[in-house]
């Protein structure tokens, strides 16, 4: 099974981004789930969000407290939270940074990947330049990171589960595809469908 944990604000798309991303795997014939946690209900408060994957069915029911995978969609809850509590061993970082390399000890023993999502999102017009949306842009990143799901599930489930601007927030996704950075230990990605 591969656990994924979701770092965001409220009003970014964490919860939104596992959902995508649970029904792109299943494109792939995954079992998936996918489930929020967040405690009060507000623009700007972080947010957690989690995907389970696996080739056999998922009868766990909890959070998800040791992942393979942070993504972490505000580089500002770096300092504020604890967003690699509990990876794994040889787990791996996507965060939204503004940095291509990015200096946090926390991060050290950790493959860690960037992308400018922030800013892929203001250009695409996904929300608003004070508050972007980000959630499309991380998981095109997603895709490229990891490997572990194919840039066209994520797109096709992009396209239904965005209800409006799907297209805007699918060329978010291929740019972050694109322009994702890969650190520290390899990390294997496919080439584009």
């Amino acid at each position: 099974m591969i656990e994924i944990r979701f770092h965001g604000r409220g009003g970014q798309g964490a919860v939104t981004s596992a959902k995508i991303l649970a029904d792109a795997f299943f494109r792939e014939n995954k079992h998936v789930q996918s489930f929020p946690a967040f405690g009060v209900e507000r623009r700007g408060a972080p947010v957690m969000a989690f995907t389970r994957i696996d080739e056999n069915p998922i009868f766990i029911r909890c959070n998800v407290y040791e992942p393979d995978i942070v993504v972490v969609l505000d580089p500002t809850l770096v300092g504020e939270t604890d967003v690699v509590g509990g990876l794994k061993s040889g787990g791996k970082v996507l965060l939204n940074s503004p940095n291509q390399r990015v200096e946090i000890p926390a991060f050290k023993p950790f493959a860690v990947a960037t992308v400018n999502a922030t800013e892929l999102a203001v250009r695409h017009g996904l929300g608003s330049r004070s508050n972007p949306i980000v959630n499309t842009a991380i998981l095109g990143a997603f895709a490229r990171a990891t490997g572990l799901v194919g840039l066209d599930s994520i797109l096709e489930s992009i396209r239904e589960g965005v209800p409006k601007g799907a297209e805007k927030n699918v060329a978010a996704a291929r740019d972050a595809y694109e322009q994702t950075l890969l650190f520290g230990d390899t990390m294997p990605h496919r080439v584009p469908e």
